[in-house]
């Protein structure tokens, strides 16, 4: 399958999934500002969702930027990932409405990793196609980042036993990790690029 098949309809569904979220958020009836204040709960959850489908759309464009061909164990890789997204409006409804109590910051922390496992077995099943010496396989190197967040998450699962605040706190920090930019498969395509021209030239 071409791969820009696959990058589209992952672009549709994570469209829809910061859609279904935001519809999740109900205007209050009253006009005052103070009406807000209830929904602020609501308000940070979708804010943090917001930046967490963000994160995995942007790396999702640079992963199959990188990619040069797909295959079935790609495709139902990608459908995993893309399952536990979906999930995102649920749990971060449930815990913007719970006001972050035990159960639903937890289970928050449960999408959370399980999509970032998720997105490493697309990883790998990339590069199983791809070879240990792809252009993507230099590029992710160590993927400190990538082994660091399902720590945390689960840090954070077990913390919402004791105090609700610190998973969110953590889940902040995951998303502030990854925030920064990465643009290791950037320059590495460039540099490849780079090099087709002199050689091309060269000739």
């Amino acid at each position: 399958m071409p791969k820009n098949r696959l990058e589209a309809f992952s672009d549709g569904v994570m469209a829809i999934i910061i859609t279904i979220m935001v519809l999740e958020l109900k205007a209050p009836h009253d006009a005052s500002p103070a009406a807000l204040l209830p929904l602020l709960p609501s308000l940070l959850s979708y804010v943090l969702s917001f930046v967490y489908v963000g994160i995995y759309w942007n790396n999702h464009h640079h992963l199959l930027h990188a990619t040069g061909r797909i295959g079935g164990a790609v495709l139902w890789a990608n459908l995993h990932l893309l399952f536990w997204l979906s999930l995102f409006p649920f749990v971060t409804d449930w815990m913007g409405r719970a006001h972050l109590s035990l159960w639903p910051t937890a289970t928050y922390g449960v999408v959370l990793l399980m999509a970032a496992i998720a997105y490493f077995l697309l990883q790998k099943a990339i590069l199983r196609d791809q070879g240990k010496d792809s252009l993507l396989a230099q590029a992710l190197g160590a993927d400190a980042k990538g082994k660091l967040s399902p720590l945390l998450y689960s840090a954070a699962i077990a913390a919402a036993f004791w105090q609700p605040w610190i998973s969110v706190a953590l889940y902040v920090v995951v998303a502030l990790i990854w925030l920064v930019p990465d643009r290791r498969i950037e320059r590495l395509l460039a540099a490849a690029e780079e090099s087709e021209v002199e050689t091309g030239v060269s000739r």
